[in-house]
């Protein structure tokens, strides 16, 4: 069986990028402050980001979860690829899994914990159901 991106690889690459990209919402417009003024502080970024409050804060902690659920979502999708489940409900459902993600980091930045949580839920449960898709 010749190799191919799929629609669900190609998800595992958007989700690989994702945290980055919370680190870049959390550091936005930070970049031309001088780090004395409370600007990003490029030689000590990790601190940096632990002093930020409110929605930098919170972005922060999204990048920390998203790179948190990165290994059961690459190995579900791996996992399903490998046993031949039904290509186009692997890729609906990584796709799925990916909007939920992002919608989950937008409710995070937003201070909006319930939606957020029940985004959070619904995306362990897709997940759950794209490793159980080659069973």
């Amino acid at each position: 069986m010749p190799a191919h991106l799929t629609i669900a690889y190609g998800c595992v690459l958007v989700m690989a990028i994702l945290p980055i990209a919370c680190t870049g919402i959390a550091k936005y417009g930070m970049f031309s402050k001088s780090h004395k003024d409370g600007g990003y502080d490029n030689n000590n970024p990790r601190a940096w980001l632990a002093r930020q409050t409110d929605w930098r804060a919170r972005a922060n902690a999204a990048q920390a979860n998203t790179f948190e659920a990165l290994p059961f979502f690459f190995a579900a999708v791996i996992i399903a690829h490998q046993l031949q489940a039904r290509q186009a409900l692997v890729d609906i459902l990584a796709f799925l899994f990916v909007v939920l993600r992002m919608a989950y980091v937008l409710m995070y930045v937003a201070d909006m914990a319930k939606t957020r949580s029940a985004i959070w839920a619904t995306a362990l449960g897709i997940n759950i159901w794209i490793f159980l898709t080659g069973f």
